[in-house]
């Protein structure tokens, strides 16, 4: 899921927070960074926080503690603590990084503190994600073949919306499926579409809720053929109902695949529909 930007400027923030160290056993430090840690910023941000193109800085390694610091001890009131709290106050309903519902609580480092401490509290590298797949991300970002594992909810746009596709397979009575990259991406998106998933392992994570949507699709179909309603509208209704604020929603994934598909349209126009209490 694409997301704003945070309001905050990233280079006024380092500046903001080099100056309330000033006074602190920290103040040469910062002071001395301060000028390579606003350029370090800037080409974050230049390049989308790709770690194929934004360096490490191996010269503040013995420093990593002073800026895990800053975000496990970000007070309200100080400039990055007032930035992180916003963050993890959001109204998002799902997970940005893979589309299954639920409130995410955590926020991900996109490059992980301990290979980039002095991304630590900048904004556009903290992203809201669930638990399962900060679990699966962890301190990875990409490798020789594949030098950028994940998508960046605040830089990287897509030529379509949907980025996800879904193949269901019959017999539609225990249907199968496909959780895969949408065919209609650009090469270089699809290669992209489909690390994040693998990396995350997104599409084993996908298999229970398949199969709770799936009985909860022929229950709602069942009801609708019993009160003689057409069934292809209403389903229509529930994909639309799931396209905000992403079209790559797990519901929204997995309606669009009933309704692309014809054969099993037609089964549960006409269909013997399995019982599911």
């Amino acid at each position: 899921m694409r997301l704003l930007q945070p309001r905050t400027c990233c280079l006024t923030l380092v500046d903001d927070i080099v100056a309330e160290r000033q006074n602190g056993i920290h103040a040469a430090f910062f002071k001395g960074i301060a000028g390579e840690w606003r350029v370090r910023v800037k080409d974050y941000i230049d390049h989308g926080g790709s770690p194929e193109h934004v360096a490490s800085w191996p010269d503040i390694d013995a420093r990593k503690s002073t800026f895990h610091n800053l975000y496990a001890s970000a007070g309200r009131g100080s400039a990055h603590g007032d930035v992180i709290e916003a963050l993890r106050d959001h109204e998002l309903d799902l997970c940005p990084a893979c589309g299954e519902p639920g409130v995410p609580n955590t926020l991900d480092h996109y490059l992980p503190k301990g290979k980039y401490p002095h991304f630590a509290i900048v904004p556009v590298n903290l992203v809201p994600m669930c638990d399962a797949c900060q679990a699966k991300k962890l301190e990875k970002t990409g490798d020789a073949d594949h030098p950028r594992f994940f998508i960046h909810p605040y830089f990287d746009v897509f030529s379509i919306p949907r980025i996800v596709d879904l193949v269901i397979t019959p017999p539609f009575e225990t249907p199968t499926f496909v959780l895969r990259p949408h065919p209609d991406l650009q090469p270089a998106e699809w290669t992209l579409v489909d690390v994040h998933l693998r990396e995350l392992d997104i599409p084993t994570r996908y298999v229970s809720f398949f199969r709770s949507e799936y009985r909860r699709l022929i229950r709602n179909v069942s009801k609708l053929r019993t009160t003689g309603q057409a069934v292809q509208p209403s389903l229509e209704g529930f994909r639309e109902g799931a396209a905000y604020p992403t079209r790559n929603s797990w519901q929204h994934v997995f309606y669009s695949a009933v309704l692309e598909n014809p054969n099993f349209i037609e089964f549960l126009d006409e269909g013997e529909l399995p019982p599911f209490p």
